[in-house]
């Protein structure tokens, strides 16, 4: 299996790209396609020992990185050679199997959608985030890919991340939620009022609505929501783990009591770390592509590439997109002929 991975992707450059590169390699067998700047790659390689491994090959991306700051549309239009653009390219010509990046999520998305399509009878691909809980993680979907969505967009959504969740990490009958401001059906915006009765209806596992508390409670396997409200609660799960560690290493550093007790805690504190660590899940799939593709934390240590790199390896194994192609088949056969919905 060949991926194309962003080389340059991600808030720390090349380092942890080729160190997670070397790593997937080693261990999965898979080639990777190192997409960036093809003299720097080539050097890296060779000063690495790894010049003429049949495990890597270098593509050039003369249009260099789509950064951070950038914005996605206007960046992908205006550097069609951009190591994101060239990776999804590779994947549309067939050159490349998936593609994986660090960088700027929104950039990697639209790439995707512009160079792979939509899969037959998806209206709307998602950015499906895995977030940490008591019990394991959630899939959480949309977490920013399209900021608004209609009910049925959040049917598919819920098929798509079940299929997911079956195919390529063996979860039998994964609960669905959808997200709410209370557990009644009668609470909601209209959003969540319109697709309610869609999901109930829909044949899976469907929980009924999931309030926010719910997220880390770890009480069903998917909760589905717009892009608006889900990249709102990835950025606030991000501050929160951030905040709550900072704010434990002031106070033992302020109280040698407490310096004491955070050292008795530090097994704990250490589980708790490495559960909403995330480098553990490498990256969020973006689904309802004609392809694959993975997109990483921009924050991504070398195992965390790594780690999206296995992702992006049982996504394409699982047969994933073939088995959504085949559920939007079926909700589109069975819809009142009248009720065609706007894609």
């Amino acid at each position: 299996m060949k991926i194309a991975l962003d080389a340059y992707g991600g808030d720390f450059g090349l380092a942890p790209n080729i160190e997670g590169a070397l790593d997937a390699a080693g261990r999965l067998g898979c080639h990777v396609a190192l997409v960036g700047d093809e003299a720097a790659l080539k050097s890296e390689l060779k000063r690495r020992g790894q010049e003429g491994d049949p495990s890597f090959s270098v593509v050039n991306a003369p249009g260099g990185v789509i950064g951070m700051e950038q914005e996605p549309a206007i960046a992908c239009r205006e550097k069609p050679d951009s190591s994101i653009m060239v990776c999804a390219d590779m994947v549309a010509r067939g050159d490349a199997d998936a593609m994986v990046s660090m960088g700027n999520s929104g950039a990697t998305a639209v790439a995707a959608l512009f160079k792979l399509g939509r899969l037959p009878g998806v209206s709307r691909p998602a950015i499906a985030l895995f977030l940490p809980t008591k019990t394991g993680q959630v899939m959480l979907l949309d977490a920013g890919a399209i900021t608004d969505a209609k009910p049925h967009h959040l049917l598919q959504y819920a098929h798509m991340a079940s299929i997911y969740l079956q195919k390529a990490r063996g979860v039998e009958s994964p609960s669905v939620g959808i997200l709410s401001v209370g557990e009644e059906e009668n609470k909601g915006n209209l959003l969540v009022k319109e697709t309610f009765p869609l999901l109930k209806a829909s044949g899976l596992n469907f929980r009924g609505c999931v309030e926010g508390r719910d997220i880390p409670a770890g009480t069903v396997d998917i909760i589905v929501c717009d892009g608006f409200v889900g990249n709102i609660c990835l950025k606030l799960a991000e501050g929160m783990a951030k905040t709550i560690f900072q704010i434990i290493k002031e106070a033992a550093a302020r109280n040698p009591v407490y310096l004491l007790g955070g050292l008795l805690l530090k097994g704990a504190l250490k589980d708790i770390k490495a559960k909403t660590d995330p480098d553990a899940t490498g990256g969020a799939p973006l689904l309802g592509v004609d392809g694959v593709a993975i997109i990483g934390h921009g924050k991504s240590s070398a195992r965390g590439v790594a780690n999206a790199l296995s992702a992006a390896m049982k996504f394409h194994q699982s047969g994933v997109n073939d088995a959504i192609k085949q559920a939007m088949a079926r909700i589109e056969s069975e819809k009142p002929a009248e009720a065609g919905a706007s894609k």
